[in-house]
């Protein structure tokens, strides 16, 4: 295992931060997984698994066992890992600029077709080595000026020539639940199973905000787009599968969870074949893709304290009741039901709401939105 310490810039005088990466196999090696955790520093459960994951990594390189290469990222967000107001974390955005930690990467599709779109041709292989070369090489250029603009240009220099990556995170309170690109759903799909996932839900590239996964999996499906509308229809595969992982709610902290979910993955790997092993019987599926545009949020029409009536992972019919919002104040009590069904996936840890907070996310099976599909 090889560790490097990559320093960010500084923001302000006398204090700068590094994010440490933690490598395994043989640089350049394929395929080549990227793995990071807790980009949105509040949310921990990826943390554990990633300590599960170095540990069982160590002992596949020390059995020469692994084929390809895997880049560990354990702790993504020093800086939001540090930020705490009135004795809670703030680690969802950064607090000199509000900006979410995990919005505002780089279009690189833009930035490879600037410096290669001319040179791509009928070759496929050639055509992914081009690509990568030159988002690498615009990386390597580019600057940054201040620690979160130095933290994603770090995270994107460790990830973007990555065949699969897999950014851990997780909500309030929720099963495990993926995010993905449709075009990434062939090579991701087994990563459901094996985690035993009880919604996916996918969409095309353009979700909002320009997330670390999308810009990574949409440097391929945006140049491929680009070659589309130019009337050059070249071989341009999806090299990059990229997945937001959501390991369940905050407070799903736990050994036992976070072993099984570095058991799932690095059944994943051997599948993929970066290690060596069989991977055994890959269980079947808990769920099928559904639309992100089909997520139904459910918000609180009215203050008051929230009492729910399903659990995370209920399969909800239309019409069915989630929770209430009860107002101690009037005894006004306002049922807060699916109009659409599918799959309550998650839903908020507080018990109390203002008007219009985000209550529960229920996944169903039809399109029901338009425009910005990610919340802020």
């Amino acid at each position: 295992m090889r560790i490097d310490h990559h320093l960010l810039p500084e923001t302000s005088l006398g204090s700068q931060r590094r994010l440490t990466s933690l490598h395994f196999g043989t640089p350049g090696a394929r395929p080549k997984v990227y793995i990071q955790a807790s980009l949105h520093a509040d949310e921990l459960p990826g943390m554990l698994v990633a300590h599960h994951l170095r540990q069982q990594l160590q002992q596949a390189e020390q059995a020469a066992a692994v084929r390809g290469e895997v880049v560990l990222v354990p702790v993504a967000n020093p800086i939001g890992l540090a930020q705490r107001v009135d004795h809670r974390p703030m680690g969802r955005f950064e607090l000199g600029s509000s900006e979410n930690f995990n919005r505002h990467y780089p279009d690189l599709a833009a930035w490879a077709w600037e410096r290669v779109g001319d040179a791509l041709d009928g070759d496929a292989q050639a055509n992914v080595a081009r690509v990568r070369a030159a988002v690498l090489q615009a990386l390597a250029d580019a600057s940054a000026c201040d620690e979160l603009q130095g933290l994603r240009l770090t995270l994107l220099r460790l990830a973007v020539d990555a065949d699969v990556v897999l950014d851990l995170h997780c909500d309030s309170e929720a099963v495990v639940h993926l995010y993905s690109e449709t075009a990434c759903w062939p090579t991701l799909e087994p990563l459901a199973a094996w985690l035993q996932a009880q919604t996916v839900l996918v969409a095309d590239y353009g979700a909002g905000g320009q997330p670390f996964d999308e810009q990574l999996s949409g440097l391929w499906s945006q140049l491929r787009a680009r070659l589309q509308q130019a009337g050059r229809p070249l071989p341009l595969p999806q090299a990059c599968a990229s997945a937001t992982v959501e390991l369940r709610g905050e407070a799903d902290v736990s050994h036992e969870l976070a072993r099984h979910d570095a058991r799932a993955i690095l059944a994943y790997l051997r599948e993929l074949g970066v290690l060596d092993g069989d991977p055994g019987p890959r269980p079947p599926p808990r769920c099928h893709p559904t639309p992100l545009a089909g997520t139904e949020m459910l918000r609180a029409p009215h203050p008051g304290v929230i009492v729910f009536s399903q659990a995370v992972g209920a399969v909800l019919q239309p019409g069915e009741v989630v929770a209430e919002i009860i107002d101690p104040l009037t005894e006004r009590s306002t049922p807060l039901r699916t109009a659409h069904g599918g799959t309550l996936y998650a839903r908020s840890r507080e018990r109390y709401a203002i008007a219009g907070l985000e209550v529960a996310k229920v996944a169903g099976r039809a399109p029901i939105r338009s425009g910005p599909l990610l919340s802020a």
